[in-house]
């Protein structure tokens, strides 16, 4: 019986194949968890807080460019 595969041997295989399954989806949640975790820390680091308009400044305070503004607009040294 050369070349057959035993029952036993194939329910081995299923459990390898599942184990393996079990733990590849287990490393790409934890990678996943991981990248969103490094993400918030250089944002909280950078000070990236999600507004496409500009920096924090009020008009009136002082800054160096458009950026610092929540208005996007510096102009003479001040917020707009």
């Amino acid at each position: 019986m050369k070349g057959q595969i035993s029952a036993e041997m194939l329910i081995l295989l299923a459990v390898v194949i599942a184990i393996v399954a079990i733990a590849a989806v287990y490393m790409m949640n934890a990678a996943k968890q991981g990248g969103q975790a490094v993400e918030s820390r250089v944002n909280a680091t950078l000070g990236i807080n999600g507004n496409t308009q500009g920096g924090t400044g009020q008009p009136g305070d002082p800054c160096t460019a458009n950026m610092d503004c929540l208005s996007g607009s510096c102009q003479y040294g001040y917020c707009r």
